[in-house]
C-alpha cells in the first residue's frame, strides 16, 4: 500500500540517539525519529549474555531512503553490530503516509 518504512536502531547514549535522529531529520532523509527509552536489552554477544541499557530510535522514511539512512547510523554508531532493522508499513492513515513522503525529501 505505502512506500513508507520504520528503520530502527537501539544505541546506549540518549545524546548519542537523539544526535543522530536530528541528522537524519535535517537531511531530510526522514519525516521524524522518535527516540524512546531508556529500554532494557538483553542479548548474546561473543558467547555469552549481556545486558545494557539502550535508546531505541523508530525514524519514518520512504523505502527508497533505507541505504542512505542505512549509511547515517553506521558513521555515527559506536556499536561494533549496530541494530540497523527496517519495518514495512502495511497499512497507515492515507494522510500520515503522504506527509512522510513529501517531509522525507533531501532534494
Amino acid at each position: 500500500m505505502n512506500s513508507i518504512i520504520q528503520v530502527i536502531t537501539t544505541i546506549d547514549d540518549k545524546e548519542k540517539a537523539e544526535f543522530i535522529g536530528k541528522q537524519i531529520v535535517r537531511k531530510r532523509l526522514a519525516s521524524c525519529v522518535q527516540i524512546a527509552g531508556p529500554i532494557k536489552s538483553i542479548y548474546w554477544w561473543k558467547g555469552q549474555v549481556e545486558e545494557a541499557e539502550e535508546w531505541q530510535c523508530i525514524i519514518k522514511t520512504k523505502k527508497s531512503y533505507y541505504k542512505k539512512i542505512e549509511e547515517e547510523i553506521k558513521r555515527f554508531h559506536h556499536y561494533e553490530l549496530p541494530e540497523i532493522i527496517a519495518i514495512d508499513v502495511d497499512a497507515a492513515l492515507t494522510d500520515y503516509a503522504k506527509w512522510v513522503e513529501e517531509e522525507t525529501d533531501p532534494g
